[in-house]
């Protein structure tokens, strides 16, 4: 049994049953399950106040999978991205952002996106499969195994993937994540980006965590969001808005800026109406290049004129820089690298 992609309540009862079939003594589920997130180790023989037998029925029974680190880059301006390959040979990235007292991971759900977002590398590369809870929640384990990385402040599901389409394996993750007996990150600092799956975000809005929903917008209109986003055909930007009405808190806007495409001072007061109502929080960010052939990122004079104009409207608006510029840290583009490396076509 695989302990890491349980909930950490399903893991604490899946320990003592196990324990009590051994003989053991019921005080070692207290010393078992912190090592597997709150102080977790790399294999069980690492948990050297167990007794040795103990450690090596461990790692028989229930080892510790780890995806292996495939390739770290370090940017000039901090930020690190990881690439993380699985047992099967699956590989997704992750990328650690720090900003003064914050770091913020943002990690993947899926290898690869069945929605195809025109300005997307990882959507251009497809969907390859669903990653399970454990794959999910490593990349933030891992953070904690590192001697220098350390707990992330933040973590943002705005990787690889849509979320919601691995709604299943997400919601168990969330709950990892949160738990005081699983990575202990209080619900505000998980945030969960989507382009909109309206079944898993009516179920994300039932769950009683504040937990934190950011929507992949990028286009004020029906029309234009369905020339980026083939999304927009099953799930309609009008039923979309409708639905984070459920959620007691802020959503946020994320509208990443293409030239010539939705940039426009007409396409920044449609955006703020659709804002308005929800009281919506709008991030603007340069689209990354590189991450999309034949679109360029707004430049940076037309982004501060667009914010402005959001502003005016009373919705507060926030741009972001690109970071990690030279890295590949446009989300796909490293895993994208990798492959071709590889001699492997995406």
């Amino acid at each position: 049994m695989n302990l890491l992609d349980l909930v950490p309540s399903h893991a604490a009862g899946a320990i003592a049953g196990w324990l009590q079939d051994r003989g053991e003594p019921a005080y070692r589920e207290r010393q078992l399950l912190p090592r597997l997130w709150q102080r977790p180790v790399r294999r069980w023989t690492d948990a050297t106040e167990l007794p040795a037998a103990l450690r090596a029925a461990l790692d028989e029974a229930h080892p510790l999978l780890r995806p292996a680190e495939r390739e770290r880059r370090v940017s000039r301006d901090g930020t690190t991205k990881f690439l993380w390959e699985f047992p099967d040979g699956a590989a997704v990235e992750s990328v650690l952002i720090p900003e003064g007292r914050r770091r913020t991971l943002c990690i993947s759900s899926q290898e690869g996106c069945a929605y195809q977002c025109a300005f997307c590398a990882t959507g251009r590369m497809g969907f390859r499969r669903h990653l399970s809870p454990w794959e999910i929640t490593a990349q933030v384990r891992e953070m904690l195994l590192d001697p220098v990385l350390g707990r992330p402040t933040n973590v943002v599901f705005m990787g690889m993937g849509e979320p919601l389409h691995n709604w299943k394996a997400v919601d168990r993750a969330l709950t990892v994540l949160n738990a005081p007996q699983g990575l202990g990150i209080g619900a505000r600092h998980i945030t969960v980006s989507t382009v909109g799956i309206i079944p898993a975000l009516r179920e994300l809005a039932a769950r009683p965590e504040q937990f934190r929903v950011a929507l992949s917008l990028h286009a004020p209109t029906s029309a234009q969001r369905l020339a980026l986003m083939p999304v927009e055909r099953p799930y309609p930007l009008s039923d979309v808005l409708e639905t984070l009405r459920l959620f007691p808190r802020r959503v946020t806007f994320e509208y990443v800026m293409i030239r010539g495409t939705n940039d426009r001072d007409e396409d920044a007061g449609a955006l703020a109406l659709l804002a308005q109502p929800l009281g919506a929080l709008v991030n603007l960010l340069p689209l990354h290049p590189g991450g999309a052939p034949g679109m360029e990122p707004s430049a940076e004079d037309r982004i501060e004129a667009f914010a402005a104009i959001v502003a005016s409207a009373g919705v507060e608006v926030t741009v972001r820089r690109s970071r990690g510029l030279d890295i590949a840290a446009a989300c796909g583009q490293l895993r994208t690298e990798a492959e071709q490396g590889r001699g492997v076509t995406p």
